[in-house]
């Protein structure tokens, strides 16, 4: 985290207006990040981009952190992708309740039927599990993959099991960043299409 904060700072404060390498590679993710948060919420970009933004370069940066000699991934810690699945489910309720206030946002736990309430909690409780677990796994199942080539082969195949770490590494990072991502544009769009629902058959 102080390495990312200081990366940033010093990102922001050598601004110009004919971007360095540096400022490009920044811009670039920021553009990535912007156009996936756009496919999936695009009525809330603005809103959505400090925490998903976050929340991906955090978890690539975690996840590669397994290359590093005698460093293990923070990901493939149970306890750090609890708390990450505990955010992402906070999160969810905290753009929810700010887009269409307290009583609103529980009232879509009662639609159609207040009978499905049980179910809906079962559903929010069943997806951050699993959210945590499944990237806890699979961190832990690549690192210990890797260990075991290394100790069988040795080094004659390091080169391969360096790029298989990044390419899942990057796409541990992506899945857990856009299952965030949906989760919280799903509970955001389910607010605005009951709310037009709502406005056609007032008409």
């Amino acid at each position: 985290m102080v390495f990312l904060t200081v990366l940033a700072l010093v990102v922001m404060r050598r601004l110009e207006l004919i971007p360095g390498p540096m400022q490009t590679l920044a811009e670039g993710i920021h553009g990535a990040i912007e156009e996936a948060i756009r496919a999936v919420a695009p009525n809330h970009v603005t809103q959505l981009l400090p925490f998903i933004g976050t929340l991906w370069i955090f978890l690539v940066a975690a996840n590669l952190c397994g290359l590093i000699p005698g460093v293990h991934s923070p990901t493939r810690d149970l306890s750090a992708t609890t708390a990450l699945a505990i955010l992402v489910f906070l999160s969810v309720h905290w753009f929810g309740i700010r887009s269409k206030g307290f009583k609103a946002y529980l009232r879509h736990y009662l639609s159609p039927s207040p009978i499905l309430l049980p179910f809906q909690l079962v559903s929010e409780i069943t997806r951050t599990v699993a959210l945590a677990v499944r990237l806890f796994g699979n961190i832990m199942s690549l690192e210990m993959a890797a260990l075991m080539i290394l100790l069988v082969a040795g080094f004659l195949a390091p080169l391969p099991i360096l790029m298989l770490h990044i390419i899942e590494a990057l796409v541990q990072a992506y899945i857990f960043g856009m299952l965030a991502l949906i989760y919280i544009a799903g509970g955001l769009q389910s607010q605005q299409l009951r709310s037009s629902s709502k406005g056609e058959l007032n008409e």
